[in-house]
């Protein structure tokens, strides 16, 4: 039905989707790490995401790949600059509340900004341009500080292995997954003047460097069980990474939106759910 498709667009393209992702992902690490931390960090990164990927998208003007989630947005640039400002609000809000750890924020909202920088079409940004080979591991450890790392540094806790291995095994997770980005949307970079590393591989590369990610995901989760994880909860670790590499094949070769931020970005929180929902 028609409006069941406008509502589930406006869910996934306003970025309600990933945002709700990014706060399942810290549930995820309270829980496996046994952290307690503010309810306000929570709102904090919900706000956060939904400013960063709609200042991201109102910047986007065109893709290669047409798609829907780019016609989509280029209808709803009004609403991309509403939930920006309702981000920047929402934001300096929890912020605010959780200034005693004011600088370690700081450095997770700076590494946000600076990976949507080299889209402001001003000449200040312009040289992140030419500085972004690194735009996917970028991208990843941003993702990795904010859900994994963050968490002990609110809850007043200090790194133990296991926290170390869980950050790895996420860590390289998220890097397949944004290799995948990476290689659909090489001709947009080239277009912008982003250099990524992505860019400078053949495709027999790209291939090599996300069976590197995904053999270092496998090497990270397995060695939990050798840090008080059990083996149920591994394996719901390692799901989402096998599914990743079996989809690899086909996701190289589509351009859908629906496939991409909905389905690999859900598999960022797919052994979250599992355990939510199947705790034994």
């Amino acid at each position: 039905m028609v409006w069941i498709r406008k509502v589930f667009d406006f869910f996934l393209f306003s970025s309600i989707y990933i945002a709700l992702c990014a706060v399942i992902m810290l549930w995820q690490s309270g829980h496996l790490m046994h952290l307690s931390f503010s309810r306000d960090y929570y709102w904090f990164v919900f706000f956060s995401t939904i400013c960063s990927y709609n200042f991201h998208w109102y910047l986007t003007q065109h893709s290669h790949n047409g798609g829907d989630r780019i016609l989509w947005s280029s209808h709803h640039k009004t609403t991309h600059l509403l939930f920006y400002f309702a981000g920047v609000i929402g934001s300096v809000i929890f912020f605010y509340k959780l200034r005693q750890h004011g600088l370690v924020l700081f450095f997770a909202v700076l590494l946000t900004f600076l990976y949507s920088a080299p889209k402001i079409p001003l000449p200040y940004f312009r040289f992140l341009k030419l500085v972004a080979i690194g735009k996917t591991i970028f991208l990843t450890s941003v993702w990795t500080y904010v859900t994994t790392i963050l968490p002990v540094f609110i809850a007043g806790q200090h790194f133990n292995h296991e926290m170390k291995w869980f950050a790895a095994s996420r860590f390289f997770l998220i890097y397949g997954i944004c290799i995948l980005f990476d290689f659909r949307d090489r001709a947009d970079d080239r277009d912008e003047g982003i250099r990524t590393m992505v860019n400078y591989f053949n495709e027999r590369g790209v291939d090599r460097l996300f069976l590197f990610s995904m053999i270092a995901f496998v090497f990270f989760t397995g060695g939990l069980l050798f840090r008080g994880v059990s083996l149920i909860t591994v394996l719901k670790l390692m799901i989402p990474g096998i599914i990743l590499f079996f989809i690899y094949p086909k996701a190289k070769k589509s351009v859908s939106d629906y496939l991409y931020y909905f389905f690999l970005d859900g598999l960022m929180i797919l052994s979250a759910l599992l355990m939510a929902l199947l705790p034994i």
